[in-house]
């Protein structure tokens, strides 16, 4: 017997045939101070994303090598040579038909990735792989919960935006400042609570802790995706099965990022 017939609203995963693609930047958008939105395009011929908070893999080459596509083997790509350094991303927006691919960047200063956003102009190349698989979480549920900081926003904003008409979603979504604020048009029935950091160092703060155990539920059975500095993260998901007695399955916290550590995130 499937998972989804002992529960109906149990998440499903799906696999996908994990392709490389090299696409050529073809737009570049601040869409605030710190997000930086590139669009690509390329051959997309079986990209799939059916989740949310999906993620390719985006590979930055060191400076002066043109980037590449590697072989797919047994163990994933095969890079002659030293890898390439590669970050998580999920796809904002994507149009198999004209060869899109959309990705927002957070500007924060240090890494390839953000080194990379930084300097970005139309012309320049990106090469990604997947994503692998797609996490989707049924239309089932009486309301949404979406906790996350920036580095989420890509992924909740793209889940406010999926969701159908009807559905009660809250999101409370830590930034720097009011300027780092994102707006979002859905058919859901969306409760928006930006929380701002006001200069403090991303990952020190209780904010969205605070914030969840400060909130007043609504009625039914809910499911929720938390998504930021990983220590936060499992914090907050103790939270919500220790003090609220959520039900664990109904949860997905990742650790998108690690604080003090610059390469560390989880599968999202």
């Amino acid at each position: 017997m499937s998972e989804t017939a002992l529960d109906p609203r149990a998440p499903i995963r799906f696999r996908h045939e994990t392709r490389m693609r090299l696409l050529d930047v073809v737009g570049v958008t601040d869409i605030t101070p710190l997000m930086r939105r590139v669009t690509l395009q390329g051959d997309m011929t079986g990209f799939a994303s059916l989740g949310h908070a999906d993620h390719i893999k985006a590979f930055f080459f060191p400076r002066g090598v043109e980037p590449f596509v590697a072989p797919i083997g047994p163990n994933g790509a095969e890079w002659p040579g030293e890898r390439p350094a590669m970050r998580d991303y999920t796809p904002r927006y994507f149009n198999i038909e004209q060869g899109t691919l959309v990705l927002d960047f957070v500007l924060h200063g240090d890494g390839p990735a953000s080194t990379w956003a930084a300097g970005v102009r139309p012309g320049d190349k990106l090469v990604i792989g997947g994503p692998r698989g797609s996490l989707v979480v049924p239309a089932t549920f009486d309301w949404y919960l979406l906790v996350g900081d920036e580095t989420a926003l890509p992924a909740l904003g793209r889940r406010i935006e999926e969701l159908p008409a009807g559905a009660r979603v809250i999101a409370l979504i830590e930034v720097d400042n009011g300027a780092e604020e994102q707006r979002f048009t859905t058919h859901a029935d969306l409760t928006l609570h930006y929380l701002h950091r006001n200069g403090r160092p991303a990952g020190t703060t209780s904010l969205l802790p605070d914030a969840v155990a400060n909130l007043t539920f609504p009625p039914g059975e809910a499911y929720a995706y938390i998504a930021c500095e990983s220590g936060i993260s499992k914090a907050m998901r103790a939270q919500l099965t220790d003090q609220r007695n959520w039900n664990p399955e109904y949860i997905k916290a990742a650790g998108y990022w690690l604080l003090g550590t610059a390469d560390a995130n989880e599968p999202h």
